[in-house]
C-alpha cells in the first residue's frame, strides 16, 4: 500500500480489485494499523463513513472506487462493503491468534448504538436500525444496511448492530460505523495470551 502502510514487515495486510459493469473498485487494508485513510468514492457522505471505520479501527485503508453514481449510490456502497470484507477476510488469514470477540455501546450526543462482532469465519448480520427520513442529505439511509451486510457477507464475520435510541439521523448511522470500528479494532487484535492458536475448540474458523 506504498508510503501509507509503511513498513508492512508482520503486518496482517490485504488487497482487492473488483471490476464490474458497475464499478471498479479497489481496496487495500492493514489490520495493524493507526487508523490512516485514503478514500475516494464519489460519495461524500459515505467517504466520511468510511473515514470513520478506519479510525476508529485502527485499520489503515485504501479505497478507491469509482462506480455508476448517475444510476444511484446502491452498487458503489454495495461494492465497497463487498471489497472491504474480502480485503478483511485476506488480511485474517486463517486467524490465529485473534481476540475473535467484542461488544460495545457507543455514545454519540443523543445516539447510543451497540455493536457485537464475532470474527467467527461465518457470516451473519443482525440489524435493529430504523432511520426517521430516507435520506441523509442526499445519502440513502437504507444503504446503510446495504454497507454492513456486504462487509459481513465478505468479511466471514457474524455482526450485530443495535440503535438504543436517536434522534439525528447522521448521528444514527455515524454511530453504527464507529461502534462496528471499534468492535473490530478490539476482535481483530492479536491476543498475546493465545497468539499461536485459532480461538475455536474445533481448531478452525469457518
Amino acid at each position: 500500500m506504498g508510503d501509507l502502510m509503511g513498513d508492512t514487515t508482520a503486518t496482517r495486510t490485504g488487497s482487492v480489485s473488483r471490476k464490474t459493469n458497475e464499478t471498479s473498485v479497489s481496496v487495500s487494508v492493514n489490520l495493524d494499523g493507526t487508523g490512516t485513510s485514503k478514500i475516494s468514492t464519489g460519495v461524500g457522505f459515505f467517504d466520511h463513513m468510511l473515514d470513520q471505520l478506519s479510525r476508529h479501527s485502527l485499520i489503515d485503508m485504501e479505497i478507491d472506487v469509482k462506480g455508476d453514481l448517475h444510476v444511484d449510490d446502491h452498487h458503489t456502497v454495495e461494492d465497497t462493503g463487498i471489497a472491504i470484507g474480502q480485503a478483511i477476510s485476506k488480511a485474517l488469514g486463517d486467524r490465529r491468534g485473534i481476540a475473535r470477540y467484542a461488544s460495545l455501546d457507543l455514545a454519540m450526543d443523543e445516539t447510543m448504538t451497540k455493536a457485537a462482532v464475532d470474527v467467527s469465519g461465518r457470516p451473519f448480520l443482525v440489524w435493529n436500525v430504523s432511520f426517521s427520513a430516507p435520506k441523509i442529505g442526499t445519502f440513502d439511509t437504507e444503504l446503510v444496511r446495504e454497507f454492513f451486510n456486504a462487509l459481513a457477507q465478505n468479511a466471514g464475520i457474524t455482526l450485530h448492530i443495535l440503535n438504543h435510541y436517536g434522534a439525528n439521523n447522521h448521528h444514527i448511522a455515524e454511530t453504527c460505523f464507529k461502534s462496528v470500528a471499534r468492535v473490530l479494532r478490539i476482535a481483530t487484535e492479536i491476543d498475546p495470551r493465545q497468539a499461536n492458536r485459532v480461538p475455536s475448540t474445533k481448531g478452525t474458523l469457518a
